[in-house]
This record gives C-alpha cells, structure tokens and sequence, in this order.
C-alpha cells in the first residue's frame, strides 16, 4: 500500500509524529479506499466503563524506549508524543519509565460526549502498531418528570407518569406505600381503572440501573368517596347526667354534620346542647339530663359525594336493684356495759383469754 510506504519511509527520515498520523489515517475506515480495510495483526481492542464524572484511565505501552504513541479520539488527535493537541483541560497523560513504558490517556469528570471509541497508536522503529479502547460511560438513573400530586373522585380511571434517563436506559417501577407495600408492573405509565378509596395514597416510582442508586420519587393520589357512618355510640343516660353521643364517620373531602332528635334540628347552645365537629366526627353532648332529652337522635354527613345518616335511640336507664347478703351480726358488750373506746381494751381482753384456752388444750 502505498500509504505504508510513506509511515516506512517517515519513520526512516526520523519523522516519527508523521509516520504516526500516516498510521492512524491507515487504521480508520474513513481514509482507506471503498471496499479497502487494513488488518493489523497485532492490533487489540479494550473496553472500559466508567460512571460520569469518574475518573477514566485510557491504558496503552510503548514497547521499547524508541517507540512514540499518539492518542485520537474518532478523528482527532488528542495527544503526540508529549505534546497535547486537544484543549479540554480534563484530559491528560499518564506515562511511566520500565520495560513496558506506559502511555495512557486520562480523563478527568468524563461524561456522555466522552462515550466512544479511542485509539493508540504506537510508532516503532520498524512497523506501527494500534490498539482501540471502546468507553463507556455510564450514567445514574436521574426521573426528570413524574406526574403531581392529584385529587380524583372514586371510580375515576388514572394513568400515573414517570420518565427517567440514564445509560444504561433506567428501569423503572411502581410501589404503592401502603403496609402490604404493592408493586406494579414495571413502566413508565400507571394505569389505575376505576379507582377505590382503598388506591388512595402514596404511590413510589423508582428507576433504577447498573450506573448508582436508584433515583425514587412519590406522587400523591387523593381520593374522594361520600361518606359512610361507621358507628354511633352514647355514654351516661341517667337523669342528671351528661350524656355524649358520638358519631363516627369516614369521608373524603371531610364531611359537615347535622344533628336531629326526631325530625327537629339541633342546635349548638340551646336547652344545654353543645355539638362539636372534628374531621370526621362530631359529638353531641347534653348536659344535665332530663326525661324531655329521651328520644331518637339522628347523625346526618354530607360532602359534596353524597350524604349518609344513621340514629341512635336514648330510652330511660333503670339501674339494677342489688341485694346485699345477709352477714352475722358483730358480737354485742352491750350486756357488759361497756361503750366507747373501754369495748375496744374488753376487745383485746377476750383475745387473750381465748388464745390461752387454745394452748391448754394442745
């Protein structure tokens, strides 16, 4: 080839930096004739990953103290011999003084426009040599977007998003953060069909690679159901007591209550009646008990998703009658004339003479 006759012929004229560029144009497809390639026996390839923003260390020996290298990237040339032909500050190299001198290329924070292929190429007195190093740069799973938090009514069909990059291309999950922590099928969209009150909360999309840690972020699904009234319970009946009735409730949004005793409406501060409403509770209380405040009391909620209402009877409390039993009546010193605190010394008196007679019979 005539190419490889001028590398031989740089290379016998001391023209070392030619012969090398001669033979770095021999080795890349793009110089040689169409449907012309060289083979280099004893060319070699090498691949390394390296994580962005590592460090990547290019490795590559000079045979003997007469042999230069050169480095290129794709096209260019990074660096001849000693002499640095690229501008990125990050790259650099790395050489040693031994048998098998090294020659290798560093570079500094790489990141994804660092991805390919590089080559070295060695220049010896007689014949060139290369040898190519595929780099990989890998890249941690980063979601760049994800759908926000959102607020549906039950029933209602979702679809959940959750986009990430990375190289490798991430892989990506759902979880629902509940106890029983449910996983979905893997994916970029969540498709929820006609969603329960039991779907509501956190819903965790993690992508993952081989680059680092896996990068996780929430989306939050509210849930809106009409209420239901779970249970109705009262305490303290009795006339003159007071008495709390409280109603229990689950809803979403949180429901307002309303409180009747038959089909009259109560209000909060007439005849000793005091209604207090928390998120999905409310308690009637009514104070100093009367036969007037028997009846049927009803708890009424409503939100916007439908109303629900249950009632609780308050009927007269008859406590039970108790009988007690029938005990031995205490010994009696009335016939000893004794009273007051002389009954507790004749007391002692009759313990001690009781106890004697005991021991005397033993």
């Amino acid at each position: 080839m005539d190419i490889m006759l001028m590398v031989q012929d740089a290379c016998y004229s001391g023209q070392w930096l030619t012969a090398v560029v001669l033979s770095l144009c021999c080795f890349l497809p793009s110089c040689l004739p169409a449907g012309q390639r060289v083979d280099f026996p004893w060319s070699a390839v090498d691949n390394l990953v390296a994580r962005q923003g590592d460090t990547a260390v290019l490795r590559c020996y000079l045979s003997d103290g007469a042999s230069k290298g050169a480095w290129l990237n794709r096209s260019s040339i990074i660096f001849a011999g000693d002499d640095k032909w690229s501008v990125d500050p990050r790259v650099s190299i790395v050489s040693s003084i031994g048998s098998k001198r090294e020659y290798s290329l560093q570079i500094q924070n790489v990141d994804v426009p660092d991805d390919g292929q590089y080559t070295c190429s060695v220049q010896t007195q007689y014949n060139p040599r290369t040898m190519q190093v595929h780099l990989t740069v890998q890249v941690p799973p980063k979601i760049y977007d994800i759908s926000s938090d959102i607020v549906v009514n039950e029933g209602t069909n979702i679809t959940l998003i959750c986009l990430a990059s990375g190289k490798p291309e991430p892989y990506i999950s759902w979880r629902h953060i509940t106890p029983l922590a449910k996983t979905f099928e893997t994916g970029e969209y969540l498709v929820i069909t006609g969603i329960t009150k039991d779907q509501a909360g956190d819903y965790e999309c993690s992508a993952e690679n081989d680059a680092s840690f896996p990068d996780m972020k929430k989306v939050k699904v509210t849930v809106n159901f009409p209420p239901a009234i779970l249970e109705m319970k009262h305490a303290g009946v009795g006339v003159g007591r007071t008495v709390l009735i409280r109603c229990e409730t689950a809803a979403v949004p949180a429901p307002l209550f309303e409180w009747y005793k038959g089909e009259r409406k109560l209000s909060n501060g007439r005849q000793g009646i005091i209604i207090q409403n928390y998120s999905t509770r409310s308690i009637l209380t009514l104070s100093n008990m009367t036969e007037d405040h028997y009846g049927n009391y009803t708890c009424v909620a409503v939100n916007k998703l439908g109303t629900a209402n249950a009632s609780l009877p308050l009927i007269p409390y008859i406590e039970p009658t108790t009988t007690s039993p029938v005990s031995s009546p205490a010994p009696s010193t009335a016939q000893y004339g004794i009273t007051g605190s002389a009954e507790v010394l004749f007391s002692w008196w009759y313990l001690v003479l009781a106890l004697s007679s005991y021991i005397s019979i033993y």
